[in-house]
């Protein structure tokens, strides 16, 4: 087949493309640039309809069909952008959680390093300052 789109290392964007032969197409997608991480991929396909010869439109309601045309795919464009931030926004709150949960650890870790500290150098000292008799 004919590669019509080829994006390489996109963390997020938009591509529109109009068919002008009928047919079969496909969507590719491939993860050779970084097999390790989890990668989420989301995407919207908007079919329209194929646009209308001059004659088949009447000319008095030509002006109030573009508008309601227009009107119509705004509305699913701001669907779709919707959507994305809701994703978006569920993907950076499970990071921000993520985040959050390893500084709690980090610092549970720390107060226990801080305590071990603690009670070796009071060990050490007793050690230290203890009056040893000979006999």
């Amino acid at each position: 087949g004919k590669l019509v789109y080829k994006g390489d290392r996109e963390s997020s964007g938009k591509y529109a493309f109009s068919a002008y032969v009928d047919g079969d197409y496909q969507y590719c997608f491939s993860n050779t640039m970084s097999k390790l991480t989890r990668k989420v991929v989301m995407f919207n396909m908007d079919v329209g309809d194929p646009p209308k010869a001059e004659s088949d439109i009447d000319k008095d309601h030509d002006k109030l069909a573009e508008q309601l045309q227009q009107l119509s795919s705004t509305l699913v464009s701001m669907k779709h952008d919707q959507e994305y931030m809701e994703v978006r926004d569920r993907t950076h709150g499970m990071i921000n959680d993520s985040t959050n949960q390893r500084v709690v650890w980090w610092a549970f870790f720390e107060a226990l390093v801080l305590l071990a500290m603690s009670l070796g150098q009071v060990y050490y000292l007793k050690r230290f300052f203890e009056v040893r008799r000979v006999v």
